[in-house]
């Protein structure tokens, strides 16, 4: 597997005229004949200090929850108590604000390869994800995420009636009323994807480490910062059995770790970290898709089945003489769900093809 700066000397310049000096010298030095007499430097840092140093930025995240009275869970302290959350946040956000200013300074102050030159501050935002936003190629991958989700977004729209929802606004409302919401669709994304994608990708890109285990490594330890709730989920619900607290964490480590590596190849090939927040809040909205049983209102076996938010009769025209949704409902979601992951995959690509990504497409050939 070849490193990333080996895979830059063929990198086409996303703003010709205007590639960042760390590119360019990196394609120079790697472009060296065999047999030169002067070879090309190592990079900057190795690949086993931007572990260690990616290990110590996730460590900065959760440690100091279990510091503070204020932060730390309990048997009569949730994690999903206000004070808790607020305390917390304000926690990762100083986390994450400080292991951002630490990787800009390694990135200033680390001479590129094969010259003496520094890295411009211009230079160094990009790496970062800051500059240039990428509005656009957000909206892009955002709707190449929502394909991902088609099914479960008809679910919630049509069949659960969700579009009365939204024309009162009441999921906006309740970002800002509920703390739970609002630490899972704006603090929680936008704090973890700096940390794991601002701060951490571009000491992976600094190292030349091989492009696969910058997108499985990272993630790993993305989903490692979640185990921690294991010991949360313990203490507040101690008559749970412990397997099956095991194997829940175990599980939401897998689901954390195949999106963080969805993530880190968004940011890659965007290069904005406008567009990684975007997908992660969506993501938390729609949580993991429906894979098995049917699909109906959860109010359907309620005496008077009627939807919160709609008002109505749940079934609307494709109810059975029973009042129960149906099975039309069903066959639609999982036909929307399987063409859905087929249209992703299609247009994967060509979505998150962007003028600002980190990595030139080329790389991803040889993954």
């Amino acid at each position: 597997m070849p490193a990333v700066g080996d895979l830059l000397r063929k990198i086409n310049p996303w703003n010709k005229g205007k590639c960042c000096t760390l590119t360019a010298s990196l394609m120079i030095a790697l472009t060296m004949p065999q047999g030169a007499a002067a070879p090309p430097p190592p990079p900057p840092i190795s690949t086993g200090t931007a572990t260690l140093l990616i290990a110590l930025y996730a460590l900065s995240y959760f440690v100091p929850f279990y510091l503070s009275p204020t932060t730390r869970p309990s048997p009569t302290l949730s994690r999903d108590a206000p004070s808790v959350i607020r305390a917390r946040v304000r926690s990762v956000t100083l986390s994450s604000l400080l292991c951002t200013a630490f990787t800009y300074v390694v990135l200033s102050r680390a001479g590129t390869a094969g010259t003496s030159e520094a890295i411009t501050p211009r230079e160094a935002l990009h790496l970062l994800g800051l500059w240039p936003a990428a509005l656009w190629d957000s909206c892009r991958v955002l709707f190449l995420t929502a394909l991902l989700f088609l099914g479960p977004l008809f679910s919630y729209f049509i069949v659960e009636r969700g579009w009365a929802e939204w024309m009162r606004l009441a999921p906006v409302k309740e970002v800002w009323d509920e703390w739970t919401t609002w630490r899972n669709i704006i603090a929680g994304p936008i704090t973890e994807e700096i940390l794991f994608r601002t701060a951490s990708i571009p000491l992976m890109l600094l190292s030349r480490s091989p492009l696969h285990r910058t997108i499985f490594l990272t993630p790993v330890l993305f989903g490692l910062a979640h185990v921690h709730h294991f010991y949360e989920f313990r203490l507040t619900t101690p008559r749970v059995p412990a397997s099956a607290a095991l194997l829940r964490s175990l599980f939401q480590l897998g689901y954390t770790t195949l999106f963080g590596a969805y993530a880190t190849f968004l940011f890659l090939r965007t290069g904005s970290l406008v567009a990684v927040c975007a997908v992660h809040a969506f993501c938390n909205c729609m949580g993991l898709p429906q894979v098995w049983g049917r699909v109906e209102p959860p109010e359907f076996d309620e005496p008077v089945a009627v939807p919160v938010m709609a008002g109505g009769d749940t079934g609307g025209g494709l109810a059975n003489g029973s009042g129960r949704p149906s099975i039309l409902w069903t066959v639609a979601y999982y036909v929307l769900l399987v063409a859905g992951a087929v249209l992703w995959w299609r247009k994967l690509w060509v979505l998150s093809e962007s003028e600002n990504a980190l990595v030139p497409s080329s790389a991803f050939s040889r993954v």
